[in-house]
């Protein structure tokens, strides 16, 4: 999927859209042992999560190991042990998982941003952008804080930012176990853009390693689609003080504009302080 679309909707003619992924950031394994099968796309739906284009990839892990995942919504990698290991009956809210796919708190994540001169290095632009990401997540005095460092080593980690080849967005994934998700990846492509971009894009990712969903998972409307797969009977749980429909500003939308700050609105901020 390109990373620039033209929203149609009135409101949003002239605005240039960029997806918060990189649905080809890694190409599709030939010899898949992953299968995207009907019960696959069943269990996805339970969790009420988009079956429009699910694919699988090749993912490259942080030692250098490569398995086959799923790709969804664009942006979220998830394996199949994990996929069996998240909960059906907690349901979804709009901004975030409300199930056992969160982080334990309270606790300190500590972040590493790479450095060096390897590929996987953050350029100077991501580097700024993730700083201020992390400082809008502790400035808000949640239950769970992050530290970050800047390092060609991963000792410690708990979650690590890596660059790697490719359009303008990032990857991440779920929470499993009480632990956020170990990594996130951003593409070569946020380099053009602002410090803003890339704050944007780097809580974004990160956000989803602490179990927060798109917030319109439901309509892909960002992205300029209308793709709403329901609730699959499960329900879709609001955040109270969140709005039901959709919200044009919020920094876990699926996809982002080329004018982004990176800052969180105040919806953001109450599903935040709700969730940690």
């Amino acid at each position: 999927m390109k990373k620039i679309k033209s929203i149609l909707a009135l409101s949003f003619i002239a605005l240039t859209i960029l997806s918060c992924n990189k649905e080809d950031q890694a190409d599709q394994s030939n010899q898949a042992s992953l299968k995207v099968t009907p019960e696959v796309l069943n269990k996805l739906r339970e969790l009420s999560l988009n079956t429009t284009d699910v694919q699988v990839i090749t993912n490259t892990k942080l030692d250098g190991t490569t398995e086959d995942a799923f790709l969804i919504e664009g942006d979220i990698i998830v394996t199949q042990d994990q996929l069996n290991k998240m909960d059906l009956h907690g349901g979804i809210t709009t901004e975030q998982y409300h199930t056992t796919n969160l982080v334990s708190a309270p606790r300190t994540i500590k972040i590493v941003g790479l450095t060096g001169s390897g590929v996987s290095a953050l350029s100077t632009n991501m580097r700024a952008g993730l700083q201020a990401a992390v400082n809008r997540y502790n400035n808000l005095g949640l239950s769970i804080n992050f530290t970050l460092t800047f390092s060609s080593s991963t000792s410690g980690a708990n979650i690590v930012v890596r660059r790697q080849n490719g359009s303008a967005g990032g990857v991440a994934g779920f929470p499993s176990g009480g632990a956020p998700y170990n990594s996130v990846t951003l593409y070569s492509g946020l380099d053009t853009y602002s410090t803003g971009v890339n704050a944007h894009v780097a809580a974004h990712e990160i956000g989803h390693c602490i179990g927060l969903r798109h917030t319109d998972w439901f309509s892909r409307q960002s992205c300029g689609q209308n793709s709403n797969e329901g609730t699959a009977g499960v329900g879709a749980i609001l955040i109270p003080g969140t709005p039901s429909g959709y919200d044009a500003t919020s920094y876990m939308r699926a996809c982002f504009s080329s004018s982004e700050t990176g800052a969180f609105n105040a919806n953001d901020i109450t599903a935040l302080n709700y969730l940690y």
